[in-house]
C-alpha cells in the first residue's frame, strides 16, 4: 500500500545515457506518488544509479552505499535501490554481498521499477529483458532535469565490443528506436518549449531506425521551435560523407562533435577492438573539416592500455598535436570485470599510467587554451542558460561549439534567448564576452 508523503533521491554516476535513465526514474517515482528531494536527508527511498565504465566510479558508489547502509540501521524504513551498469553487471549478486540494498535493476529492466518498489521479497532483479517490451519499444515517462535542453534516446546498447568496455554486457546488443517514435518526442518537446536535444546512443552514427542517422538529423532539423541540434557519441569507424555533409548545410545541427579517439598509435587501438587505424581516423576529422570548417572536435583518451609501450603513448601525444582537439576526456586505463583487457598480458602500472596521462592532459589543455584565444574578438550566437554559479552579476549559456560563454547580461536577458556575444578572453575551459546589443 502506498504510503503519503512518499521522497525520493536519485544519485547518478557516469555517462548522459545514465542521467537521461535517472529522468525516466524519476518519471516513474512521480507517477507513483513521490516527490523528488535533492538530498537523500529524510528520502524514503534512494536510488544509487551506476556507472562501471571506471573503477573509480565504481568505488565512488561503494562508497555511498557503505554511507547509506549506515544510515538505514537508524532509519530501518529507508529503501535503498541500486540502478545501472553495476546493477546490470552483478545481478543477484549485489543484493547478497550488500544487504542493505532492496532492490535492484540494470538500464534494460527501468519500465519494471513500478513492480519493483512493492516486491517485498527483496529479490526484484531480473537480467533477461522481454524483446516485446524492451525499453527502446516504450515511451517511459520522465521527469526532466532541464527546462531548455532535453536528452533524446534513439537507441540503446552497442555491437562493438571494445576490448576495455563493459557496456555490451551492461546495455545489451544494439536496438535503434523508430524514427516516427524519435519524431514524436522531439515535437512534444518543442511544444513544451525546449531549445535544444541531445540525440543519444552508444554509437549515433550506426543508428538504424528505418533511416539513416544524416535523415534523421534533417527530420528533425525541420521541426518548429528546435533552435539546436546535438548528438553523441559518434564511434569514428562508422562516421561517414553524409553525416559531414548533413551537418554542414543544416543550421540546426551544432558544429560540434565528440569523436572518442582512445590511443593514437595503431597497435594499440588493434588491441582494443576499435576497428580504425589513426591514419583512418585522422581522415575523418579531415572529412569534417572539409564541411564544417569552424567544426569544435572533442574526444576520449585513454592512458596506459594494456602492452601501451613508450612509443605508442608518444604517437598518442602526436596525434594530440596533429589533430589540436578543442577539448579532451582523458582517463588512466582501469579493468573492468567481464573485458578482455582485463585479463591482457603487460598491465601497465599505475606511476607510469598516471604520468601518460598527466602528460596527455597538460598537452591538452594548452591546445584548447590556446584555440579558445583565437576566438577573441569574434562575434558568437550563444543560447542563455541562466546566471554564473560563480559570478552573481554574470551570466551564461553555451556556443553551438558547445564552449561555455560568460558575458554580463542587460534588462532584456532571459534564459533560452539566443544572443550575439563578442568574446573578450579566452580561457582553458570558458570564454568571457559581452553582449552586442
Amino acid at each position: 500500500m502506498k504510503k503519503d508523503k512518499l521522497t525520493a533521491y536519485i544519485h547518478t554516476w557516469g555517462c548522459q545515457m545514465n542521467v537521461h535513465d535517472s529522468e525516466k526514474i524519476k518519471g516513474i517515482l512521480k507517477g507513483e506518488g513521490y516527490d523528488i528531494s535533492d538530498t537523500p536527508d529524510g528520502a524514503s527511498l534512494v536510488v544509487l544509479n551506476t556507472c562501471s565504465i571506471r573503477e573509480k566510479a565504481e568505488q565512488k558508489f561503494l562508497s555511498h552505499l557503505g554511507k547509506l547502509s549506515i544510515q538505514k540501521k537508524k532509519q530501518p524504513e529507508l529503501k535503498i535501490a541500486v540502478s545501472g551498469c553495476i546493477a546490470q553487471q552483478q545481478g543477484k549478486k549485489l543484493l547478497k554481498s550488500h544487504p542493505s540494498v532492496d532492490f535492484s535493476f540494470g538500464p534494460q529492466n527501468i519500465f519494471n521499477l513500478k513492480e519493483f518498489l512493492y516486491d517485498e521479497k527483496r529479490t526484484a532483479f531480473t537480467q533477461e529483458k522481454d524483446e516485446n517490451t524492451d525499453i527502446y519499444q516504450m515511451q517511459l515517462p520522465t521527469h526532466r532535469d532541464n527546462d531548455l535542453r532535453a536528452w533524446v534516446n534513439i537507441m540503446y546498447g552497442c555491437n562493438n565490443y571494445c576490448s576495455y568496455c563493459v557496456v555490451p554486457y551492461t546495455r545489451g546488443r544494439e536496438r535503434s528506436r523508430p524514427y516516427g517514435h524519435i519524431i514524436s518526442e522531439v515535437k512534444e518537446l518543442a511544444r513544451r518549449g525546449y531549445k535544444e536535444i541531445t540525440l543519444l546512443g552508444q554509437n549515433v552514427n550506426s543508428y538504424n531506425g528505418n533511416c539513416t542517422f544524416a535523415e534523421l538529423l534533417t527530420m528533425i532539423s525541420e521541426i518548429e521551435g528546435i533552435f539546436r541540434i546535438r548528438f553523441i557519441t559518434s564511434h569514428p569507424k562508422d562516421l561517414n560523407e553524409e553525416l559531414a555533409v548533413t551537418m554542414g548545410k543544416t543550421q540546426k545541427i551544432c558544429n560540434h562533435i565528440h569523436l572518442p579517439l582512445q590511443s593514437g598509435s595503431t597497435g594499440v587501438l588493434s588491441l582494443m577492438n576499435r576497428n580504425y587505424t589513426y591514419e583512418q581516423y585522422y581522415n575523418k576529422i579531415q572529412l569534417l573539416r572539409k564541411h564544417v570548417p569552424d567544426i569544435a572536435i572533442t574526444t576520449d583518451l585513454i592512458a596506459g592500455f594494456p602492452g601501451e609501450t613508450d612509443n605508442d603513448h608518444k604517437e598518442t601525444v602526436r596525434a594530440l598535436k596533429e589533430i589540436e582537439f578543442d577539448g579532451i576526456f582523458a582517463f588512466k586505463y582501469s579493468p573492468r570485470p567481464d573485458t578482455r583487457a582485463a585479463t591482457m598480458e603487460n598491465q601497465l602500472d599505475d606511476s607510469v599510467k598516471s604520468q601518460r596521462l598527466a602528460e596527455i592532459l597538460s598537452i591538452a589543455d594548452e591546445i584548447t587554451e590556446r584555440k579558445n584565444k583565437t576566438l577573441q574578438g569574434k562575434r558568437i550566437e550563444v543560447l542563455v542558460e541562466g546566471k554564473s554559479e560563480t559570478n552573481a552579476e554574470r551570466w551564461f549559456g553555451r556556443a553551438a561549439s558547445n564552449k561555455i560563454v560568460n558575458f554580463s547580461p542587460d534588462e532584456n536577458t532571459k534564459r533560452g534567448m539566443a544572443v550575439i556575444v563578442r568574446i573578450t578572453e579566452g580561457f582553458k575551459h570558458s570564454l568571457d564576452g559581452e553582449l552586442v546589443v
